[in-house]
């Protein structure tokens, strides 16, 4: 697999838990991948930049602006890849279609972010649902973040043996809590060093039910609230902390990298800031996976989620630090009242952070890689010059190139875990995996 090129192509790169998946994965991924985003090539790309990834920005100016689709086609066929793999719904749609015109028959989607009634936090139409299904035929293959999002395809309709469930994975050993990073981090966010801290992590919008955590801590004099993540919601969240008289402790902090510590060591992560934390909620009443939620027991913290797939899809005793609560209001706050009566702890690890290994999620993804580049559909277009069997080293797009901007390098220095797939993947929604 190693002389495979992989042409990953995602809606944007702002921070969001699709878009900090593909860095983790690239970073586990024998082969060349590079990164095409449609917009915002935001902070994940000068990530990727920094992991020695070349990401390309195509300038796409909004979902009708079909003009991007021949700039794709032909950043596609100078690349020369033998696989293009789409993230998210704009991209999918119409990353799948400008593949196919480009000449290569591998073409790989993940499904990171579809909900019951939603996708992308975006309501579920008919007219999306209809397009995603038509371009979900282009593909050669699926892939979904969990099992609860592999039945929600197949319940539209997609052949349960085109889709693929590689879970989203962590690095478990960032996680590990230390008592000193702990201390460190309440002095450096000017918390007390004894104060009972419920944290929550992702993007502030509406679906993610952030109110209702302002609330429950308003309603607990003493506790304090981390909410690390950035979005429409924060002036209606800092407003609704004034109104309760609150304001003092609650605690928006912003994006933080989920990877660790700003560069300059000034500014906590996600894996610091879940070290400060007591108790860790998610209230989001859909969710396709809940990465945060694994980090968040990564580093022994006790959950409380209203749902997650990735623990609520296994057995009870991979889990034991979690606990699923309903979307009242008083039962939270009395969930958090008695972690709180019953003093801090901190738990050891569950089996479930071992599970979602993003090493073995990325085995996973180059199983489904293998079946794909084995079909004599992807062969048969390789013959044409446009897929495997190409060049190692593609000629280095100009300037004034897709979206005017040319390659910016860095020097290089389940259930269903593999075989048979292949799904969805529209256009309407822009991008913005989920954050947890």
């Amino acid at each position: 697999m190693k002389d495979v090129r992989v042409l990953h192509v995602i809606t944007g790169l702002g921070v969001g838990g699709a878009e900090q998946q593909l860095r983790l994965l690239l970073r586990h991924m024998p082969m060349q991948c590079d990164v095409l985003t449609l917009t915002n090539p935001g902070p994940v790309a000068e990530g990727l930049r920094a992991d020695g990834v070349r990401v390309a920005h195509l300038g796409m100016r909004g979902n009708r602006d079909l003009g991007a689709l021949p700039r794709l086609v032909r950043f596609i066929r100078r690349g020369r890849y033998d696989l293009v793999h789409t993230h998210l719904y704009r991209a999918c749609l119409y990353g799948r279609l400008a593949a196919r015109i480009a000449g290569v028959g591998a073409v790989v989607a993940t499904e990171h972010s579809l909900g019951h009634g939603e996708i992308e936090g975006r309501p579920l139409s008919r007219g999306v649902r209809a397009l995603y299904l038509a371009g979900e035929r282009l593909g050669a293959a699926t892939v979904a973040v969990s099992d609860t999002v592999a039945a929600r395809l197949e319940g539209w309709g997609v052949p349960a043996e085109r889709v693929h469930v590689v879970p989203n994975g962590i690095e478990a050993a960032r996680f590990r809590f230390d008592e000193e990073v702990r201390r460190a981090t309440r002095a450096r966010t000017g918390l007390p060093a004894r104060a009972f801290v419920v944290g929550g992590v992702g993007r502030l919008v509406p679906g993610k039910r952030f109110d209702a955590l302002v609330r429950a801590v308003a309603a607990l004099p003493g506790a304090h609230l981390l909410l690390a993540g950035e979005g429409p919601e924060r002036a209606a969240l800092r407003g609704l902390a004034a109104e309760l008289g609150a304001q003092g402790r609650i605690h928006l902090l912003g994006e933080r990298d989920p990877l660790g510590d700003s560069a300059d060591g000034r500014t906590p992560g996600i894996p610091a800031l879940l070290a400060a934390m007591d108790v860790f909620v998610s209230a989001s009443r859909e969710e396709a996976f809940g990465l945060a939620v694994v980090e968040a027991l990564a580093a022994g913290l006790p959950v409380l989620h209203v749902t997650c797939p990735a623990i609520d899809d296994l057995p009870a005793a991979q889990a034991p630090g979690a606990r699923r609560i309903g979307t009242g209001e008083q039962e939270l706050v009395a969930a958090l009242r008695g972690h709180m009566e019953a003093g801090v702890r901190r738990l050891p690890p569950p089996p479930v952070t071992r599970r979602y290994d993003i090493a073995h999620s990325a085995e996973l993804l180059l199983d489904v890689y293998r079946l794909v580049l084995s079909r004599p559909d992807a062969a048969d277009r390789a013959d044409g010059g446009h897929g495997a069997g190409s060049p190692a080293t593609p000629p280095r797009p100009e300037a004034g190139a897709p979206g005017g901007e040319p390659y910016e390098a860095a020097s290089v220095p389940g259930r269903r875990p593999a075989p048979g797939a292949v799904a969805p993947g529209p256009a309407a929604p822009g991008g913005g995996g989920e954050n947890g």
